[in-house]
């Protein structure tokens, strides 16, 4: 299923809706932001870096992890009334406008 960044704002915000506790704080979900950023370099790590997993570790899917990273980046933004289409546009155009010239640009196909 493809869902737009607002489609994903609103079922993660229609999920913590649902619970007296609410979004955490920014100072929390930050903390838990940096544990799922974590959690998902050391899968990277094992996947394609020089530390295998230990025997005993279970096998974790990258998706899952990234998908945990969106989750908790989505609280974040919501619990700060961020619209992260906007704040992406934003980015993109800092992006595009500051590095247009930095990278060795591919030929174009005729």
């Amino acid at each position: 299923m493809n869902y737009s960044t607002k489609e994903i704002q609103k079922r993660v915000d229609d999920y913590i809706s649902q619970f007296k506790e609410g979004y955490f704080s920014p100072l929390s979900l930050q903390a838990r932001l940096t544990e799922e950023v974590g959690e998902m370099a050391r899968e990277i790590n094992h996947r394609y870096g020089e530390k295998p997993k230990k025997d005993s570790e279970k096998e974790k899917a990258l998706e899952e992890e990234l998908g945990d990273v969106l989750f908790v980046l989505t609280c974040f933004a919501n619990s700060l009334e961020i619209d992260l289409s906007e704040a992406f546009e934003h980015s993109m155009s800092k992006i595009e406008t500051r590095d247009k010239d930095r990278w060795t640009r591919k030929e174009r196909e005729k």
